[in-house]
């Protein structure tokens, strides 16, 4: 099988997405880490349309955006399937890939935003969070849709781990876990699954690493 290689930003829940994919599946790979403000010539030599991370190399030929990488991991190696063999199951997976991708990007702008913005926000982020509590997750199932974790568990990887850092950054609260019982089971659910558990970035240096990006963004808001 050719070589597998992942170009990737160590603190990008779309990366985190890729790599607890391809360790689900048992799958070596070489990963390079990318600097986001000095991009390689690779990164920009394989996806010269975006130039953006996560990028996957497969023999030579790259895969870009993380939930076609997810779908073209699937396919590829179809040991421990990601996503479920019955249509009408793969096709409800796929809607809320797909509603992960549209509204997680609301985690990020809480603390990417001025203090007035912030509200708006966090607003957008609990609104999710209430969909998916609401009509995403099954009373009683460890992971979405069942017991076994799946895809849609990797693409809202931001939703258990990224939340509640920006939270403490930020000072803000979108997640109550008395608000939202069966997301809050879901979290400890997926974050204790071993290879999701090592996958994740460190908590303490995204704390740090945030803190400094957030005294950034509101320095230059303000000049």
């Amino acid at each position: 099988m050719a070589a597998v290689k992942l170009l990737g930003a160590w603190l990008s829940p779309y990366n985190c997405r890729v790599i607890c994919a391809l360790k689900l599946k048992g799958i070596a790979y070489e990963y390079m880490e990318e600097d986001l403000l000095n991009k390689s010539p690779l990164l920009l030599q394989y996806n010269p349309v975006h130039k953006k991370i996560p990028v996957l190399v497969h023999g030579g030929r790259s895969i870009c955006e993380s939930a076609v990488i997810l779908r073209y991991i699937d396919e590829t190696w179809p040991e421990n399937p990601l996503l479920p063999a019955d249509p009408y199951e793969r096709a409800v997976a796929l809607f809320w890939i797909k509603f992960a991708d549209d509204t997680t990007s609301s985690i990020a702008m809480m603390y990417l935003t001025t203090v007035e913005e912030q509200e708006k926000a966090t607003k957008e982020c609990s609104d999710m969070l209430e969909t998916i509590e609401e009509h995403g997750l099954i009373e009683g199932k460890k992971f979405f849709r069942g017991d076994e974790i799946n895809m849609v568990d990797i693409a809202f990887c931001s939703v258990a781990h990224w939340v509640g850092v920006i939270e403490e950054v930020t000072g803000l609260k979108a997640f109550e876990p008395h608000k939202f019982p069966k997301l809050n089971s879901w979290i400890l659910n997926f974050k204790s699954v071993p290879v999701i558990k090592e996958s994740l970035p460190d908590t303490e240096t995204m704390l740090d690493f945030f803190k400094g990006r957030r005294e950034m963004v509101l320095a230059s808001k303000s000049s």
